[in-house]
C-alpha cells in the first residue's frame, strides 16, 4: 500500500517509497530519518505528521547529506483530493521543492 503525502488542502502531492519521499509522477525530492524530513541534499524541512510534512517548531536537525539518486520508482497513481485538513501546524510541503 502506497504512504501519500498531501498539502493542508488535501492535495495528494507525493509518496514515500522506502526512506525516499517521491512527486506523484515519481521524482524523488526527500528523505526520511524516522519522522524527520531532509531535502535530498541533506538539508532538514520538517516533520512528517499524519501524511503531511508540516514545521513543528522542533529547531533544525541539521543535514545528514545527499544519499545519492535514489531512482524513479514511477507513478503510483493519484489518490485524488482528501478534504482540507489543520493539524496546527503549517505545512512545509514546498520547502522540498
Amino acid at each position: 500500500m502506497t504512504s501519500y503525502i498531501y498539502t493542508a488542502r488535501g492535495t495528494a502531492v507525493g509518496f514515500i517509497h522506502g526512506k525516499y519521499i517521491h512527486l506523484i509522477d515519481g521524482t524523488a525530492v526527500g528523505q526520511l530519518h524516522g519522522t524527520h524530513v531532509h531535502k535530498l541534499s541533506g538539508s532538514y524541512v520538517g516533520e512528517l505528521y499524519k501524511d503531511m510534512i508540516v514545521d513543528m517548531n522542533l529547531g533544525d536537525f541539521g543535514n545528514v547529506g545527499n544519499p545519492g539518486n535514489p531512482g524513479n520508482p514511477g507513478n503510483p497513481g493519484n489518490p485524488g483530493n482528501r478534504g482540507t485538513v489543520d493539524y496546527g501546524y503549517r505545512d512545509v510541503f514546498s520547502k522540498l521543492l
